[in-house]
């Protein structure tokens, strides 16, 4: 036991003395390890009587005992110093905004319909819906649209193969305009009915400022005693609850359209600012112009027939405009593709925060 107790003092003297957790995990295998001098004590144990096991075991389990707590002691201490060490070296400025986590963001046409929809429905206007597949009658028939009209062309209309026409014979296709919408609304509503029609729309066109699928918003109002004027007054209202003006001036020019009679453009007076045309002003006033906005006008008699109402005792107005042309005048885009081109970068840049929700009261367009 003696040379034991010399070994045990020199292994606490050199464990105490380790400065690594690797000289530390050498001190532990040349004493605890398989070969190490307490293990081969240990296993002395087997060769000695029952009288001197009895005597030895308690002693070298004893040793085993203290230099583990030894090793443990100072394992503890290395660790404890090591932390101590990294706290210092490294720091982390909790001052500093925390670093922004990857979201999404909604599209300039949803953050546009979302406002459409809240600036009619403050002018008591519901939203209506109906099939982006549509049949000819609903899409040109019933709007006052005869076979021989050149929207009907199959280089504007995408068609479906005859064999897909309907149980009337009707011819089907993608839908070009949601006039359709108005139809199916009079027909299973009847009158009186004040209704806008958001949705997509397909026609045979591609530049930088037209898709072969773009956004329109329809509006439709069928009531008794309805003249321009209220046309105008709605239009304006709209415009400047859209715009955020009250400067907002239109013009009105006699136009033609199958769906309407009197049928009228507004022109809507701008300025360019910095390269880019902003709304606002009188067209005619220096500097400023007129921009050729929207179609409407005062339903056609034929129309609000077909849809199973009396003309004598039924008017209306109607009016249509691009929702994606609303979305780039508003908001400073310069071409309609970019909006299909599912770009991350582009939808970064124009996107709109999900909690950007319009609202009258605060103004309709999205915060910065």
């Amino acid at each position: 036991m003696t040379e034991m107790n010399s070994q045990k003092d020199a292994a606490l003297a050199a464990i105490a003395a380790a400065d690594t957790l690797d000289a530390l995990e050498e001190q532990r295998v040349a004493a605890l390890g398989k070969k190490g001098w307490v293990s081969l004590a240990l296993k002395t144990l087997g060769s000695m009587s029952p009288e001197e096991r009895q005597e030895a075991a308690p002693a070298i389990q004893a040793v085993r005992a203290e230099v583990a707590d030894a090793i443990a002691a100072r394992k503890d201490a290395l660790e404890a110093a090591a932390l101590d060490a990294q706290l210092a070296s490294e720091t982390l400025d909790l001052t500093l905004p925390a670093p922004e986590a990857p979201h999404g963001s909604v599209h300039p046409v949803s953050q546009v319909m979302d406002e459409l929809a809240e600036i009619f429905a403050d002018l008591g206007f519901a939203v209506a819906t109906g099939p982006e597949i549509e049949d000819d009658w609903h899409n040109f028939t019933a709007l006052n649209m005869d076979e021989s009209h050149p929207a009907r062309a199959m280089h504007d209309t995408f068609y479906f193969p005859e064999s897909d026409n309907d149980s009337d014979g009707h011819r089907m296709l993608l839908r070009t305009h949601t006039s359709p919408v108005q139809i199916r609304s009079m027909v299973e509503q009847g009158a009186p009915i004040r209704i806008i029609a958001p949705g997509r729309v397909y026609r045979s066109d591609s530049d930088a400022t037209h898709t072969p699928m773009f956004h329109q918003v329809e509006g439709l109002v069928i009531d008794r005693g309805i003249h321009l004027g209220h046309l105008k007054w709605t239009l304006e209202t709209f415009l400047k609850a859209f715009f955020e003006r009250d400067d907002i001036v239109l013009r009105l020019r006699p136009s033609y359209f199958p769906f309407t009679e009197p049928s009228v453009e507004v022109d809507v007076g701008f300025e360019v600012v910095n390269g880019r045309r902003v709304l606002g002003g009188d067209g005619d006033a220096p500097g400023h112009g007129w921009m050729e906005l929207l179609g409407s006008g005062v339903v056609n008699r034929r129309v609000i027939e077909f849809a199973g109402l009396d003309p004598d005792e039924w008017q209306g107005f109607a009016f249509g405009v691009g929702v994606d042309r609303l979305a780039m005048l508003k908001y400073g885009m310069d071409d309609l593709r970019a909006f299909f081109d599912g770009d991350l970068r582009w939808l970064d840049h124009y996107g709109f925060s999900p909690f950007d929700q319009p609202t009258l009261s605060a103004g309709v367009g999205a915060k910065a």
